[in-house]
């Protein structure tokens, strides 16, 4: 028996690394996504192919074992789909064994979260051909599993969540601590605007160290307030709050932390509202906040932000999680071309490859079966 589901990539409208700290998220599916087509077998093995790499791995179901295990093989792109067989049978769930294919066309390390289209791709098609009927609930559980336990990737949910709930034409606002999500219009063609996707194809140097990093400041600075998380710091005890940190480091992380899910609730209130426009003064200020305060950005993504708005962009922010990957802006779908020819010129003055582009005319779905 095979089956075959797909997970879409997402773009964080706005809400960067708020997902750890408890708080508030918005974002959205692309069309670009993973497939896994999901093969069952009976020989107590299990394989993950890449289609784009043209790579296979293939072992036992006894071989997986957790990041925390000793034994455990960093198998790279494959720990993904591998995990979530892992996952699947650390809850008791019986499988013989699987060949799992995986053709995804989400671009890898720009910040538009392949890892965990590829991981809830696998999982919804394994729940699938197992006939299981894994609830909303269970299956981010699942997948989050595979991200923080299996392969060791301390992600917030935010990505996983937007991967299994994402409606087309939609923005998802999620609470990380409740893990409710609501969907929220993004009638971007019907007030004649786009989201221009800019790749700046800036390499990615310690993000993950810089990541940690971050989130144990976050952590600190949240135990030293005597809060469960910073998201119970709100924007009116601000000031107290950094008044009462000892380290620089941990009160910018704070500052960008409380104003970023305050600019989360005010851009999901605009939606709501069908202030479209509206938003684009936030996604300045938080790609602002990511820049001074939580120190996340690139030159490259700097360049093309302050290109994006010189030439006609309403606003632009860097989305993901830093030290690269791809800036998001507000824009007019007729000044595309020009904007885009802005940042190519202004790449190559500053001695800077050139980046990748693609414009999202409308929020796509979340994971589905394809026929």
């Amino acid at each position: 028996m095979t089956v075959r589901w797909r997970a879409p990539g997402r773009v964080n409208l706005i809400g960067e690394h708020t997902d750890y700290n408890d708080g508030f998220v918005l974002p959205f599916a692309l069309d670009a996504g993973c497939t896994a087509t999901v093969t069952a077998r009976t020989d107590g093995r299990v394989s993950a192919r890449s289609v784009q790499l043209d790579e296979r791995v293939d072992t036992t179901l006894d071989a997986l074992r957790p990041a925390a295990d000793p034994l455990h093989d960093d198998l790279g792109w494959a720990g993904y789909p591998l995990g979530a067989v892992w996952a699947l049978r650390a809850r008791g769930i019986a499988l013989d064994g699987v060949d799992v294919v995986v053709d995804s066309d989400v671009p890898v390390g720009a910040g538009l979260s392949s890892s965990a289209a590829l991981v809830c791709a696998t999982t919804t098609a394994l729940d699938s051909l197992c006939g299981l009927g894994l609830d909303a609930d269970t299956l981010l559980a699942i997948t989050r599993s595979v991200e923080n336990d299996y392969v060791g990737a301390p992600t917030g949910g935010m990505d996983q969540l937007a991967a299994l709930r994402c409606t087309p034409g939609h923005a998802l606002f999620c609470d990380m601590r409740s893990l409710a999500t609501e969907q929220v219009p993004l009638p971007l063609a019907e007030h004649g605007l786009a989201i221009l996707v800019v790749d700046s194809r800036a390499p990615h140097r310690h993000a993950d160290g810089e990541y940690r990093r971050r989130r144990a400041g976050c952590e600190r600075a949240a135990a030293l307030l005597g809060v469960p998380a910073l998201r119970d710091v709100d924007l009116a005890g601000l000031d107290a709050a950094l008044a009462a940190l000892p380290d620089d480091d941990l009160r910018r992380y704070t500052r960008h932390i409380v104003t970023e899910n305050d600019r989360v609730l005010q851009t999901v209130a605009k939606l709501r509202a069908g202030d479209l426009a509206g938003i684009a003064p936030l996604l300045d200020a938080s790609h602002e906040s990511m820049r001074v305060d939580y120190a996340i950005t690139a030159p490259q993504v700097d360049l093309i932000a302050a290109t994006l708005r010189s030439a006609g962009a309403l606003g632009a922010r860097m989305t993901g999680g830093g030290f690269g990957g791809c800036v998001i802006a507000l824009i007019e779908p007729g000044a595309v071309p020009s904007a885009l020819a802005a940042v190519r010129t202004a790449m190559a003055a500053a001695g800077f490859g050139p980046p990748a582009d693609f414009t999202v005319h409308a929020a796509a779905a979340g994971a589905q079966a394809v026929s």
